[in-house]
């Protein structure tokens, strides 16, 4: 164990990406807008300007993980920590999202494709991802920017939703998304520091596939009915904004990237390996 780990953020991903590779550093440091203790973490609470534990931690990390969302001033920690950050010399990850590409209608697309979303939060995420880039290319830092698919994984999946009566099965013709198991996103993130990576990689899992299908499988391996089918035209009005963000775009995005990073295949190729894996804790919980 060497070196010091900073995570921007320290959510789902992150947590996960702790708990299964966080023995590579010797010292983990963590943000967050409470004061809760986290196990493992050193936490330093962000509400305001950057503290100078913050501000000396951004300075010194060997390692920095990114995983806060942008808001409508911005990236959270750019501004705040840029010049701190660039007196580091370690690899950079940026977790961001394949909504940063819009609608292909279905079609194949790879890193290649433009980010051409129109959304405002889309164009958050770009101009985001510009931003750590270009801190990147200032300081001679190498920058990941990974897009990471729909997560999955322990404590948020299918199997839960079907288990507890909340799953709904909505249906739209030709309309796919692409998946990732948060497993499988530590590994990417693994990977992308020990690699010094520096470019952009869409972590998404082998197969993307209709809303409804996980939701279906996970109801197989419980041994359940499935929640009845829904047109998405039906369904529509009563969706949040949100959530009809989601459905406005329609693509299937390569990961040939992302299995040349990790030298090799998923860990959860398809949804199906990951939700098996999941469902004996979903039987054996209370």
């Amino acid at each position: 164990m060497t070196g010091t780990l900073l995570c921007l953020g320290h959510g789902y991903c992150a947590q996960r990406f702790v708990a299964l590779h966080g023995d590579a550093f010797a010292r983990h440091i963590g943000t967050s807008r409470s004061e809760e203790p986290f196990p493992g973490m050193e936490m330093l609470r962000v509400d305001g300007p950057p503290s100078p534990a913050l501000l000396e931690a951004a300075g010194a990390a060997d390692a920095v993980l990114v995983s806060a969302a942008p808001g409508e001033a911005g990236d959270p920690f750019l501004g705040p920590l840029g010049e701190a950050l660039a007196e580091g010399k370690g690899p950079l990850v940026y977790l961001s999202t394949i909504g940063v590409y819009g609608d292909s209608a279905g079609a194949w697309i790879d890193e290649n494709a433009p980010a051409a979303a129109t959304a405002p939060r889309a164009r958050r995420r770009i101009e985001a991802e510009a931003g750590w880039q270009d801190l990147g290319r200032r300081t001679g830092r190498p920058v990941a920017v990974l897009r990471l698919g729909g997560i999955y994984g322990p404590g948020r999946n299918a199997l839960i939703d079907v288990a507890d009566g909340t799953a709904r099965c909505i249906e739209r013709e030709g309309q796919v998304f692409n998946r990732i198991h948060v497993d499988d996103i530590a590994g990417a993130i693994h990977a992308a520091i020990t690699q010094h990576f520096d470019g952009v990689v869409n972590v998404v899992d082998d197969e993307p596939s209709p809303s409804c299908a996980p939701v279906r499988f996970a109801a197989t391996l419980l041994g359940l009915p499935p929640p009845v089918p829904e047109k998405f035209e039906e369904a529509a009005p009563r969706m949040s904004a949100m959530a009809l963000s989601f459905w406005a775009d329609n693509r299937r995005v390569s990961n040939r990237r992302l299995h040349a990073l990790l030298g090799g295949a998923l860990r959860y190729p398809t949804f199906r390996e990951g939700l098996s894996a999941l469902a004996p804790t979903i039987r054996e919980s209370p």
